[in-house]
């Protein structure tokens, strides 16, 4: 029996074969995760940051991803897991109110006491280090104790090209790009350069290093590193912009091509043509004379211009013209009547790539109806809430629970008598969804209903539908509403004291039927 028979020598797939000129060409090489990232990051980095700078479609995708996902003020919203701690509800609701009231406190505080260098407070602290997350491939930040501060616990927001090998040295199995790994492979200790290696200032941080653990013997995060893993063994991250930056530069390139050709039809209206060129002058008047004709046929039809003011056409004023001129226009048709299509085409490609709808990137709606805006948010919508679950959980809780153990230590926060220690059941007591901007609404009414319905039917809360469309704390809105109803004047009623499904004009749904 031949091999080929047995399946040796052959591919039953076309993707492992050379059969085909595209998979011949197709060649990729074979490595492990960090082999994959670590020798090209720094390159992937500049480039994605350049982009960043200077190519208006990708500054714009990153600030509507970071406004959408973190936004200005994003912040837990507490849910102690009072079941596992043997404590009660009415406790999870106070301790809920009394954590939150002191985080808004510390979080917003406009003296900005809670980042180390004093220049952001919380929120946007948390939008830098997602902004960081899009372009560099990860989020890194250093939780700090200054005793000195109304609250110790400060966090500084760190470049990531600060975490880097000691010495520039090569990497080692255990050391790889700043990153130290135990037998396991779990990250322990982080290696931070206290100066970037192209500050333009002298700096003898440049060649000094300093090493952070990843937390404190009993549990304290001190080192959040956040990023997409990929593969096992990846160490560092990969720019989100990775896979689109040659597109991008593709793209920047052709349509600043584009541009400089329409400002060039449009600035050169009109030239002058001369009845013979440099050769012809030459012989018939210069007999010999190196030149000297040409110049000087050129410096009488100057001064004859001159003295006529020039020839101008914006007034629609020409004057008479040397004598053998002839006016040559320039035709004003577009370079490219195709631009605009295929300018579409290339950014729904960079819309995908980077996880926006053309129409957010574009921001044209010119082709969108109310289904398909709809379809798109949703789809968006849900790959935006999972980058923001992840961001939260993996930077944003860390940090969290390092400031309420302090709060919890000092007695700014009280436990009840006999309740579980904090720093055995961290994740119980600081168990919190985070809230960042509200979906919005494509046509709220609809949308409004919606949520009612599934209210309704137990397919949500108001709680989760207030944090959803509004990105508001439910509770925070029940409390303004009280005020609100208690100043109103005797007799009026305010709108939430109205029939639910009246109010959202669903009077009559077989839905709510005789129950409204």
């Amino acid at each position: 029996m031949k091999a080929g028979a047995q399946g040796f020598g052959e591919t039953s797939y076309v993707a492992g074969g050379d059969s085909s000129d595209a998979m011949l060409a197709f060649q990729p090489p074979f490595r492990s995760a960090d082999a994959e990232v670590l020798p090209n990051r720094e390159r992937i980095v500049s480039r994605s940051r350049d982009l960043a700078r200077n190519n208006g479609w990708t500054a714009g995708g990153i600030v509507k991803e970071v406004d959408a996902v973190v936004g200005s003020r994003f912040r837990p919203l507490l849910k102690p897991d009072w079941m596992a701690l043997g404590l009660s509800s009415e406790w999870a609701a106070e301790f809920k109110n009394r954590v939150e009231a002191r985080w808004r406190n510390y979080a917003e505080d406009p003296r900005k006491l809670c980042d180390l260098t004093r220049s952001q407070t919380v929120g946007q602290m948390f939008a830098l280090a997602y902004r960081n997350y899009i372009i560099e491939g990860e989020a890194l930040g250093i939780v700090s104790w200054r005793p000195e501060r109304p609250t110790a616990t400060v966090l500084r927001v760190v470049d990531p090209d600060l975490l880097s090998t000691p010495a520039d040295l090569a990497d080692e199995t255990r050391l790889r790009s700043g990153v130290e790994l135990d037998r396991h492979g779990a990250a322990f200790r982080y290696h931070f350069r206290q100066a970037h290696a192209a500050s333009p200032y002298a700096d003898e941080g440049q060649f000094t290093w300093k090493a952070l653990p990843r937390e404190k013997g009993w549990g304290r995060p001190v080192v959040m590193h956040f990023f997409d893993k990929f593969r096992d063994g990846q160490t560092r991250g990969v720019s989100r912009l990775a896979p689109i930056i040659e597109t991008l530069r593709m793209e920047d390139h052709y349509g600043r091509v584009e541009l400089q050709a329409a400002v060039i039809n449009a600035v050169l209206a009109a030239f002058i043509k001369s009845p013979m060129g440099p050769e012809a002058m030459d012989e018939l008047f210069g007999e010999g004379d190196g030149g000297n004709a040409i110049l000087g046929y050129h410096e009488n039809r100057q001064s004859y211009y001159e003295a006529r003011d020039g020839v101008r056409m914006g007034n629609a004023r020409i004057t008479q013209l040397f004598p053998g001129d002839e006016i040559g226009m320039v035709s004003t048709s577009r370079p490219a009547a195709q631009f605009a299509e295929f300018e579409g085409a290339v950014l729904r490609k960079i819309a995908s790539g980077l996880g926006i709808s053309y129409e957010q990137l574009a921001a044209d709606w010119s082709k969108t109806n109310y289904s398909s805006a709809r379809a798109a948010l949703v789809e968006i919508w849900r790959g935006w809430t999972s980058r923001r679950v992840s961001f939260a959980q993996g930077f944003c809780q860390p940090f969290f629970m390092a400031w309420l153990e302090e709060e919890i230590d000092t007695g700014r926060i009280t436990l009840p008598r006999g309740a579980p220690s904090f720093r055995e059941n961290w994740s119980a007591y600081s168990r919190a969804k985070w809230i960042g901007p509200g979906k919005g609404f494509v046509d709220p009414v609809k949308e409004a209903q919606a949520a009612a319905m599934r209210v309704a039917l137990g397919l949500s809360t108001l709680e989760e539908e207030a944090a959803e469309l509004t990105g508001s704390d439910w509770l925070e809105n029940m409390e303004q509403i009280k005020r609100e109803i208690g100043v109103l004047p005797e007799g009026s009623l305010h709108p939430v004291q109205e029939s639910f499904a009246r109010l959202l004009g669903q009077v009559g749904s077989p839905l709510l039927d005789e129950r409204t």
